[in-house]
């Protein structure tokens, strides 16, 4: 379907620049992009079985959120922003973008956003432990995922740079 844009999967560690990536890249696309905030769905859809209080967090119904996604996707020229993607169907993702951040630079993001000590080692560890990394390594093609660095501004102009291109180039094979 021509002007369809792609399904971005923009996932990592909390902390990592899931959200800032994807609003900038959103705001410098070529092709217009509509960045979901899966978390934030999640809370306002109610797509959880119940929340977790010890870790702040929700327990996600997979099944809710995959059906509230489907019609969403399959219109493409979205961006996907959650801090995990393998549940998404691999037929979904035109690129899985997977972004790190050097765990001591991870802990103090997340000391600022005041997560309880045992969350932001429980994230830490993911990070160093490269778990998102090796979900999302295992759950699609190798040549859709791509690993960048997300600690400076510099890191972040250049992702969006670097994304803004694949776009363009996906836009082009996507044109015939």
């Amino acid at each position: 379907m021509p002007g369809k844009g792609p399904v971005i999967v923009i996932t990592g560690t909390p902390g990592t620049g899931k959200s800032t990536h994807a609003q900038m890249l959103a705001q410098e696309s070529p092709v217009p992009l509509n960045h979901i905030n899966v978390g934030d769905l999640v809370k306002e859809k109610n797509l959880y079985e119940e929340y977790d209080p010890e870790w702040e967090s929700y327990t996600v119904d997979e099944d809710k959120l995959l059906d509230e996604l489907e019609p969403i996707v399959a219109e493409g020229g979205i961006i996907l922003d959650w801090h995990t993607c393998e549940i998404f169907p691999e037929r979904w993702p035109d690129l899985v973008i997977v972004l790190r951040c050097d765990h001591s630079k991870l802990w103090e993001r997340l000391e600022k956003r005041n997560y309880p000590l045992k969350k932001i080692q429980e994230n830490n560890e993911a990070e160093i432990m490269q778990v998102v990394l090796e979900e999302a390594r295992s759950s699609y093609p190798n040549e859709i995922v791509i690993e960048l660095n997300s600690e400076s501004t510099e890191d972040l102009e250049s992702n969006i740079t670097r994304i803004v291109q694949w776009i363009s180039n996906w836009q082009q094979d996507h044109s015939t």
